[in-house]
């Protein structure tokens, strides 16, 4: 079992908008023959840790999931805790979104960059 966290994202509003409205999560299993399983839980972060987003998923082999979400929040933070057969070949990528649906770098983060 592997625990991955974003960290706590700041995303406080630039001339009256936050850059960040939506985040894209890709959860890719790599292995040919196992699933993997993982739970995904995004939290707002206003003086107090809220729970605004839980899911657990059963993923395929070879088979690749994407979920969006809102994250229109001056802060937030998404933690993902991998497990089953398949859990070291399960990646996770992270995307953060402006309103017009561009991608923004500074919300980019793949496996190797997610916190453990």
């Amino acid at each position: 079992m592997a625990l991955l966290s974003t960290g706590p994202l700041t995303n406080e509003p630039v001339d009256g908008m936050r850059p960040t409205q939506q985040v894209t999560i890709k959860l890719d299993n790599r292995d040919p023959v196992n699933y993997s399983v993982v739970l995904l839980e995004g939290y707002v972060l206003n003086g107090t840790r809220s729970l605004y987003v839980q899911e657990l998923f059963s993923i395929q082999p070879d088979a690749v999931v994407t979920k969006k979400y809102p994250a229109n929040y001056d802060a937030f933070q998404f933690v993902f805790t991998t497990s089953g057969p398949a859990a070291g070949s399960t990646e996770i990528s992270f995307w953060g979104k402006g309103l017009s649906g561009q991608l923004l770098a500074a919300y980019r983060l793949v496996s190797n960059e997610l916190q453990v």
